[in-house]
């Protein structure tokens, strides 16, 4: 079973009916906790592209 199928099918967790008469849930589930132990991942974060300006010469002129 692999780890994205993390619960087993419901057969394998809920118990077997019995013949005592007992109120029926409104939805065929059982209360058992699903976990399971996957392993470590590994993902690689890049920062996106930056664009910096620096500013060119200053051009003036003042008149003398």
């Amino acid at each position: 079973m692999s780890c994205y199928d993390l619960c087993p099918p419901k057969a394998d967790l809920c118990p077997p009916r019995t013949s005592v008469a007992v109120p029926q849930p409104i939805a065929e589930s059982c209360n058992e906790l699903c976990a399971r132990q996957c392993p470590d991942s590994t993902a690689f974060i890049q920062p996106p592209p930056v664009v910096v300006t620096f500013p060119g010469p200053i051009l003036s002129s003042f008149p003398q």
